[in-house]
């Protein structure tokens, strides 16, 4: 049988490769014994999945195999985005959430991802406990199924819509009114996926408008990725542009990360959202607390939070270690550069469809643009330049990476004393004047990531090819 690993956020396969009904039975059994092992399978537990291939029947076999282990099933009766999925975990108190989905990646893919009791990504101590029962089924256990006919009979099978409640809690988190008399023009892409229809119309509910493009399913992603990157966003720029809008929110496949670009032409990165936020939150809303991020997020978080007398939490890379700052870290505000964005008022998880709400509020209660905002700041903090780089490598070339980096200790780099290496995940070391470079490997793919944050251009090139020099000589770059 193929092997099934979790990566940072579940398992992800190509759909009949290796994600097969099988397989998807298998997983599932490790979960529903998981769930009675924690003594949490008499909550229930919520079904969700996004738009990608087969995404229906794969729930339905999730939910007959949890049926068949006499575990209740709240089975969504369409497509759901991830935050809304994980919200229904909080608002029903079930025991957890099976989401199908494979987030951002090609459209040949699915996944599934547990989300625990606590409606955030799972961390170790619950992953760990559903692997070693996946063992033990692969080893010959046995697999329970139930058919959803009979379970719906034995009342173990309900139908759920996340949407009205998901809704009405986020009426407590944003200031509609205010969006609403700002009369912001905003173009709004789900890019074919598990979000549309969910911000538009918690928006219209509230009299807002927004104009919507691909909000239809395509399990081809118009021939793109469901990715709310720069590259995969012409159509929803040249959009914003035609339309003379103030503003173009995406979300990714399963709705839990935001992109944002505007008229001029701007993207606005993960990383400047998060710095846009934070900065916000502080001085609009009067929010305190730690803020938490990724060892690869922007430092300009420490920046603003240290001149409002804020600490700041790092953490290892994936968004289950910043829910868990949220949830116990004391952390008002959490991110990560790759695009997850949340706070402590709302779910431990990350959430496209939240950050596009709050973003349009920002622009409302303060009036201006978002790249007048960001001026601001980098003209107070100073301007940052980030980049990540990945390197594709031979498999056999992994373990000699790796030990380079375990024996690398620089003096300087760029010319610049290193004043400290952190090595929480991977190798970061930080600079005398600010600057910072990490490097670490994919948990999923032959791939190492180069994360490199400076005070200008120049400088972030020199330090690029510096560690290209010392690692990736020979190394394929994308």
């Amino acid at each position: 049988m193929a092997e099934i690993s979790f990566g940072t956020d579940g398992w992800r396969a190509v759909i009949a490769d290796d994600f097969t009904f099988a397989n998807i039975r298998r997983v599932s059994q490790a979960i529903a014994l998981h769930l009675q092992e924690k003594k949490l399978a008499r909550q229930g537990i919520v079904i969700g999945f996004d738009t990608r291939f087969l995404a229906e029947e794969f729930a339905q076999a999730v939910a007959e195999v949890m049926a068949g282990n006499g575990i209740r099933v709240y089975l969504c009766a369409r497509h759901a985005p991830t935050p809304a999925v994980a919200y229904a975990v909080k608002n029903l108190k079930a025991g957890g959430a099976v989401m199908l989905t494979a987030s951002h990646n090609p459209p040949q893919y699915s996944g599934i991802k547990f989300i625990p009791d606590y409606a955030g990504p799972a961390m170790p101590e619950d992953v760990d406990p559903i692997v070693a029962n996946l063992q033990r089924i692969t080893d010959g256990g046995k697999i329970k199924i139930l058919p959803l006919s009979q379970a719906k009979r034995d009342g173990l099978l309900e139908a759920a819509d996340p949407l009205p409640a998901y809704a009405r809690h986020l009426e407590k988190l944003i200031d509609f009114a205010a969006i609403r008399e700002a009369g912001i023009k905003a173009v709004f892409d789900p890019m074919y996926g598990a979000g549309m229809n969910y911000l538009d119309v918690i928006l219209a509910e509230h009299g807002c408008e927004l104009e919507v493009i691909h909000n239809w399913r395509d399990p081809l992603f118009g021939g793109s990725l469901p990715d709310p990157s720069f590259r995969h966003l012409k159509e929803l720029l040249e959009r914003v542009r035609e339309s003379g809008a103030n503003i173009g929110l995406a979300l990714d496949g399963d709705g839990d990360r935001l992109g944002a670009v505007d008229g001029d032409g701007r993207f606005f990165s993960p990383n400047e959202i998060l710095a846009l936020f934070l900065e916000y939150l502080i001085t609009y809303r009067g929010e305190r607390g730690a803020v938490a991020r990724t060892v690869a997020t922007t430092h300009l978080l420490d920046r603003i939070a240290g001149h409002y007398g804020l600490s700041v939490v790092e953490t290892p890379v994936g968004f289950k270690y910043i829910g868990c700052a949220l949830r116990e870290q004391g952390a008002f505000l959490g991110g990560e550069e790759s695009g997850g964005i949340s706070t402590s008022s709302h779910i431990p998880e990350k959430d496209g469809i939240f950050a596009a709400l709050l973003f349009l509020e920002m622009l409302a209660k303060t009036g201006e643009k978002a790249a007048e905002l960001l001026a601001g700041i980098q003209s107070r903090f100073g301007p940052v330049y980030s980049e990540r780089l990945d390197f594709h490598i031979a498999p056999q070339e992994k373990e000699t990476i790796l030990n380079a980096m375990q024996e690398w200790q620089p003096k300087e780099l760029a010319g610049v004393p290193v004043v400290s290496v952190n090595r929480i995940d991977g190798v970061k070391t930080v600079l005398a004047n600010g600057s910072w470079c990490l490097i670490r490997p994919s948990g999923t793919e032959p791939v190492f990531r180069l994360y490199v944050e400076a005070g200008s251009g120049e400088e972030k090139k020199q330090l690029q090819k510096e560690i290209k020099e010392t690692f990736f000589a020979h190394v394929r770059e994308e």
